[in-house]
């Protein structure tokens, strides 16, 4: 897997032209996602961690070619991302998070892919309920889990993890 680990990631889209903007945006995720983890180690669900955090490194690539982006609304950049990453020698696997953190509705995606997405979320205080209920689902299936023992878990944990959003978004201004 390249890249291998999110140091690697971080330099990977600092090469391709990241603003300071998009990397704040990716490490307060990280913070997220990392609140996320250790939610799954503590429900003994199996993840492969270093995917979820290379791929929230990567997840907003195509920002950079889609500045406006980084402010307001658009899905020009999720393409755009993969391709860009594809084209700097990402796995295939890590350069769909590109386009799966955000399309993952309509997307088979495995659990790491729906981790990225539900941090993209959290990070920022946004509980989406069709996003965590595919993300229990996906956790439980890879866990051996009772569903709804794992629901009342990591549901608490997501509403832990956004309650922390406005602390971070106050915390994105670049």
């Amino acid at each position: 897997m390249f890249p291998a680990d999110s140091a690697q990631a971080m330099d990977l889209i600092r090469s391709l032209g990241a603003p300071a903007r998009l990397q704040r945006h990716v490490e307060l995720v990280g913070e997220a996602g990392e609140a996320l983890l250790a939610l799954l180690r503590e429900q003994s669900v199996a993840v492969d961690e270093a995917f979820v955090r290379v791929g929230i490194v990567l997840h907003d690539t195509g920002k950079i070619r889609h500045p406006a982006e980084l402010h307001g609304p658009g899905g020009e950049h999720e393409p755009a991302g993969e391709a860009m990453l594809l084209a700097a020698g990402a796995s295939p696997e890590l350069a769909r998070v590109c386009v799966s953190h955000a399309r993952w509705a309509a997307m088979d995606c495995r659990l790491e892919e729906l981790a990225v997405a539900l941090a993209d979320k959290l990070w920022k205080g946004v509980r989406k309920t069709e996003l965590e209920e595919r993300f229990i689902d996906a956790a439980a299936a890879a866990g051996g889990h009772d569903r709804w023992n794992l629901f009342v878990a990591l549901d608490s944990g997501f509403e832990r993890i956004a309650a922390d959003g406005p602390q971070r978004l106050a915390r994105s201004a670049v």
